[in-house]
């Protein structure tokens, strides 16, 4: 018998010739490639893995995805192993976290790159706000576009555009339609300093505004104030990155004196480097396996943005607390066919402080990313 009738005879009758989604084959021979070069020698030794790499990256997990959150994810149970596939369709096999973040490392990093005058990206943010007269709940939501000049010394512009707020759910919206719908909404801003906000549930008018680059250009935030020049000579290996991005790590969080674990606070740097900024996708492709290379991170596949685009969300098990007040969690929501970011989001774990009046599970705040590239036209 030759070798390939061997491996044939030697794989599960129960797998039968059920393909690979490309997905799945892209995420395990990434996730093989980056094993240690000794472990890798071992499995080639060793017959069993005649399974070929589905099989092989299946009996490597025990577990493969932790649910950010604790919602859902329990899956069906395992197909019995006497039982044949049901169909023929791809076969996709839930894989580590590392695996899925080194794959989207792959992709991200191939992705096409020819710079321009302006680095030119839109997003909105959303907030959850609570209505005094009702108790209910809206997102407040506000569109960004901007255009930074590559080239030194020039002008930033911007376009801003209250797009309205809107009921944060059908139960919300109910209320909201009992109060007789009002187009004037009186918000909660829970803090000492702070009073109360009106939201409009009309879209606003866009405003432009343009200002001078200054203090060297550093526009950016990685921990500390950056150039266009710092971010487009980051080192594209993820230790030398990782080791770059520390240096401004202070024990605490990028926002306040709160107390925060390196690893929280590289996450959420990273994540900043990864969804909108200039990044080159070599060093784009290095935060990924840098991220891949952290304790604790848990990926989600299959997770909807505000936007209603479908992705794979990555975050770390250890939540953060802020100011005394609430357990938030962070996440980033990505594209893994391409590597690219489609939302940054704040997940309440234990609600308190500013959060008080949110539930588990509730996204507090989040910015979706609807464009990020080079142009050379400015709007």
């Amino acid at each position: 018998m030759n070798p390939i009738d061997e491996l044939r005879a030697a794989r599960p009758a129960h797998l039968g010739d059920t393909p690979v989604d490309e997905r799945t084959r892209a995420a395990e021979l990434a996730y093989a490639m980056a094993r240690p070069r000794e472990r890798r020698r071992r499995a080639v030794a060793r017959p069993v893995w005649g399974l070929g790499l589905a099989g092989a990256a299946a009996a490597l997990t025990a577990a493969a995805v932790v649910v950010v959150n604790g919602t859902g994810g329990g899956g069906a149970p395992p197909t019995s192993a006497a039982a044949p596939p049901a169909s023929s369709a791809p076969h996709k096999v839930r894989l580590p976290a590392r695996a899925i973040l080194l794959a989207a490392a792959e992709k991200a990093a191939d992705q096409p790159e020819a710079t321009a005058a302006y680095w030119h990206t839109v997003s909105v943010s959303r907030s959850i706000y609570t209505v005094e007269d009702g108790g209910y709940q809206v997102v407040d939501r506000q569109r960004s576009e901007m255009w930074t000049p590559r080239a030194i010394g020039g002008e930033q512009w911007g376009r801003d555009q209250n797009l309205g707020a809107v009921p944060a759910t059908d139960e919300d919206r109910a209320a909201w339609e009992r109060a007789g719908s009002p187009s004037r909404l009186t918000v909660q801003v829970p803090g000492k300093k702070l009073g109360p906000m009106t939201l409009s549930t009309s879209p606003g008018k866009p405003s432009t505004r343009h200002t001078p680059l200054v203090d060297g250009d550093k526009v950016f935030w990685l921990g500390r104030n950056v150039t266009m020049k710092d971010l487009r000579e980051l080192p594209s290996d993820p230790d030398r990155l990782k080791a770059w991005l520390l240096r401004s790590y202070g024990g605490h969080s990028t926002e306040s004196d709160e107390p925060m674990s390196s690893d929280t606070w590289l996450f959420q740097v990273s994540v900043g480097l990864i969804s909108d900024m200039p990044v080159t996708p070599e060093v784009r492709g290095a935060a990924f396996r840098m991220l891949a290379a952290l304790d604790g991170v848990d990926v989600t596949e299959d997770v909807t943005d505000a936007e209603g685009r479908s992705g794979t969300a990555v975050a770390l098990k250890e939540p953060f607390r802020v100011n005394g007040g609430a357990v938030l969690r962070s996440r980033l929501i990505f594209d893994a066919a391409t590597g690219r970011a489609l939302a940054t989001e704040t997940v309440v774990v234990e609600p308190g402080g500013l959060q008080a009046d949110l539930r588990p599970g509730a996204v507090w705040n989040s910015t979706t990313v609807l464009e990020s590239g080079w142009t050379d036209t400015r709007g």
